[in-house]
């Protein structure tokens, strides 16, 4: 799943996802003062803009143009300056370290590697006392294969990080939960898993 193929799939309709920002983000999200924010995977920019409503500094990556595009053209000009629209792949290029208080990773595919190099650089771009959030679909509700020949447990679960983390993180939330909104379209994704961690130092 590639930039071509990110690009391809955003340029198959003209919308995407449906344009409101994820219900996790809203519920988990809501209440933390602004800072820095960073949205690994922010396809058409719902989650971006919805921070940088609410007073935070984003940095919205994606590894598709067409994406970054529509979500530029989204914002409306009063806060379009708090937001950076930036083409990148966090599976192959770190974000800075300790640069953000929040670092929300939203039904992101990150796959999993033995090193956990790629999760690695997500978890140190957390400054101390930052929150990381790290939602994705329950598997329960998934094939084992995609119709794309993807199998969805050879990516990171947030259980899966919770995990990992080492005792200067303390978990705030790691649980399955029905989802907020309905499903998309020719999906069946009706519970979220999530994991909520905060940065000790």
């Amino acid at each position: 799943m590639d930039a071509q193929f990110w690009d391809e799939r955003y340029r198959s309709r003209d919308r995407l996802f449906s344009g409101a920002p994820n219900g996790v983000l809203v519920a988990e999200v809501t209440g933390l003062p602004p800072g820095q924010a960073l949205d690994v995977g922010c396809g058409e920019g719902a989650d971006a803009l919805w921070l940088a409503r609410r007073g935070w500094q984003v940095t919205a990556i994606d590894v598709s143009r067409v994406a970054l595009e529509r979500a530029a053209a989204a914002a409306d000009e009063d806060i379009a300056g708090r937001v950076a629209w930036v083409q990148a792949d966090v599976t192959t290029s770190a974000p800075p370290a300790g640069a953000f208080d929040l670092v929300s990773v939203q039904y992101f595919p990150l796959p999993r590697r033995p090193d956990h190099a790629a999760l690695h650089g997500l978890l140190d771009a957390v400054a101390p006392g930052g929150t990381l959030l790290f939602v994705g679909h329950d598997l329960t509700d998934l094939p084992p294969r995609l119709e794309n020949g993807v199998a969805p447990a050879d990516y990171y679960q947030p259980a899966d990080i919770a995990k990992l983390l080492a005792d200067d993180w303390t978990v705030l939330v790691d649980e399955t939960r029905p989802r907020t909104a309905p499903a998309p379209a020719g999906t069946h994704h009706t519970h979220d898993t999530v994991l909520r961690a905060r940065r000790l130092r």
